[in-house]
């Protein structure tokens, strides 16, 4: 595996820089997130900072780790270490010749950008957390009352989750949703339902069961598709179909899923590491746990009780 490493740096508007493969080179012409190969012996952090001085020049000061992706070409295999350059100092410029460019992350999807940078544009498009709904009660009114405060808290990517819901109901209640989500920028996934999610133009969320079941994607590119995962069997499939993201758990005990073990955080790295595309901490883990959870490879925590509003 060769060890390459690769910097988000973004400018006031936001907009991520991109640096255009030169001729001669694998996957020449293509536009990628600026960085190169970690020399023998050296930390990725290292790496880092030294291939952005001598493509770039800029030197950068404070960085965070974003994810790994693990990828196979057809030439070569190689782990991409992707890191989020907070500040640096300098005018970024193309120190070999090569052209460079900002984006707006809008914009990534439609770029050519060599594979291994896919899922790390997934990413930079997907928030660090993914509420889920419990199921509705009786009365909706209070239910609906609880999403909207999750979208005036900010959240701006919810599953919507209803499994006892008798369809009628499940179809009126995802159409009210949907248009609170609009209104407000966000977006919804539907646990277990595609037909109602094609039909409102929603994302799904596959159950695990839902997902081994599928030997392709049948979803539009353009929306988000999602998958429960418990294991590394689960977490390669959603790759192998083309899912957008994953959720994985339980991490921790929780007194829902009594029977259910857990992962731990060690466990739960070592999976995420093996899986080119982000991955949410599921399981007893709330917002709270965001810090360790990204430490360990997450793009960030999801749940039901630690988001939702309970009064």
């Amino acid at each position: 595996m060769i060890h390459v490493v690769a910097g988000i740096l973004r400018d006031e508007q936001g907009r991520v820089l991109l640096a255009r493969r030169p001729p001669g080179k694998h996957l020449a012409g293509l536009w990628e997130f600026p960085g190169g190969k970690c020399e023998p012996g050296e930390s990725s952090e290292t790496a880092l900072r030294r291939e952005l001085a001598e493509e770039i020049g800029i030197r950068a000061d404070t960085i965070e780790p974003l994810m790994a992706v693990p990828w196979h070409y057809t030439e070569k295999s190689v782990v991409l270490d992707v890191y989020d350059v907070r500040s640096w100092r300098g005018e970024a410029h193309g120190r070999e010749g090569q052209a460079l460019r900002w984006a707006s992350v809008a914009e990534l999807p439609a770029l050519q950008m060599p594979p291994a940078d896919r899922p790390v544009v997934t990413a930079l498009r997907l928030p660090r957390h993914y509420p889920i709904t419990p199921e509705p009660g009786a009365d909706e009114a209070p239910f609906l009352r609880a999403f909207g405060a999750l979208l005036d808290a900010g959240e701006t990517c919810i599953q919507l989750r209803c499994k006892t819901v008798e369809p009628a109901r499940l179809r009126a209640l995802a159409r009210s949703v949907c248009k609170l989500a609009d209104g407000a920028g966000a977006h919804i996934l539907i646990n277990g339902d595609a037909t109602l999610a094609a039909e409102l133009g929603a994302g799904v969320h596959l159950s695990a069961s839902a997902l081994m079941s599928l030997s392709l994607r049948e979803l539009p590119s353009g929306r988000w598709l999602a998958a429960s995962c418990h294991d590394a069997r689960e977490l390669a499939h959603a790759v192998a179909i083309g899912v957008d993201f994953a959720v994985l758990g339980p991490v921790l005990p929780t007194p829902s899923h009594p029977q259910s073990a857990a992962l731990g955080w060690n466990r739960f790295a070592e999976l995420v590491a093996s899986a080119p595309l982000p991955v949410y901490a599921l399981g007893g883990v709330g917002p709270a746990d965001l810090a360790i959870a990204r430490r360990a490879g997450a793009q960030g925590v999801a749940g039901i009780s630690a988001f939702w509003p309970t009064a």
